[in-house]
Formats: structure tokens, C-alpha cells, sequence
């Protein structure tokens, strides 16, 4: 639940659902709206408006699935980050740029993970390595290559 380095984590990619069960679509920057989501997401409103994972968890669950190679859009979460510890963040606020994420709770790895690879869903399974999902706390505008913080309440 914290960061892993002293300086900031940060933000590698941004991942938009236009459709549910279409490809996720790669974005360089996107607009979260408070108390809805990611503008443009199918997914707006409720406690899942942007889910968010951790490049290294991810990249630990893939080989210990033995699917190195498959990118983290496949997780079909929104946002992935680096530096940034997930594991039992629930309650706490993850600020990306100047956008307040308020983090629900971890998000579960379900069966459509081991449609992308065989044992992925077991992989992820360990240490929140499916990352978490959260409500949009704040507004803004965020980009690739912004810092990630998690912070208390």
C-alpha cells in the first residue's frame, strides 16, 4: 500500500472500453469525470469506474502463467501503473496527475483471464495482482508518463 520508490509511481498506459467485449482502445491522455468515470468508457457510474493495475504484478502473473507476452490491455483495465504497491490500498485515494481516485477494492480476476491465457485467473489471483477499481474523486485531464501517488483518506 505504498508507494515501492521514494519519488512518485507513474502512469505507462491508458486503456478505453468504447463497447463491452470489443478491444480495449490505447489512449495517450483522457478525461476522468467526477462521480462518472472516463469520458468515452462504456463503463460510467457506480463504484467500477476505472479500474487500474499494476505493471508489475501483471507482468508477474503472465509468466507464472507462462504468457509473457500478453500485454496488460488483455486485463482490460483501465489504467496501468508503475510504482505503485495496489495490494489492500481499498479505502485510500490514488492521485494520477491531478486527478483523485478514490479506491473501492480489488478487483477480482474472473474467468475471461483465462480466455487470454490459460491460468492467467489462478496468476492473478495472489496479492491484488488484478488490480482494484475506483470512483473519480476529482476531475481532469491525464496523460501517460503522469505521477501516481496512493495516499491515505
Amino acid at each position: 500500500m505504498q508507494t515501492k520508490k521514494e519519488e512518485p509511481g507513474r502512469l505507462e498506459s491508458i486503456w478505453v472500453k468504447p463497447a463491452r467485449r470489443v478491444p480495449m482502445r490505447p489512449a495517450q491522455s483522457a478525461r476522468l469525470i467526477e462521480g462518472r468515470g472516463i469520458e468515452g468508457n462504456v463503463d460510467r457510474g457506480g463504484k467500477r469506474q476505472v479500474t487500474v493495475l499494476d505493471q508489475s504484478a501483471w507482468g508477474a502473473a503472465a509468466a507464472e502463467a507462462g504468457a509473457e507476452g500478453l500485454g496488460p490491455e488483455a486485463r482490460r483495465a483501465n489504467l496501468v501503473v508503475s510504482g505503485v504497491d495496489l495490494e489492500g490500498s481499498a479505502g485510500n485515494v490514488l492521485r494520477v496527475g491531478n486527478v483523485r481516485l478514490e479506491v473501492h477494492g480489488e478487483t477480482r480476476p474472473c474467468e475471461r483471464m483465462d480466455e487470454a491465457a490459460a491460468g492467467m485467473r489462478q496468476a492473478l489471483d495472489p496479492a491484488w495482482r488484478g488490480g482494484v477499481y475506483a470512483t473519480v474523486g476529482q476531475s481532469g485531464e491525464i496523460a501517460v508518463g503522469a505521477p501516481v501517488e496512493l495516499v491515505g483518506q
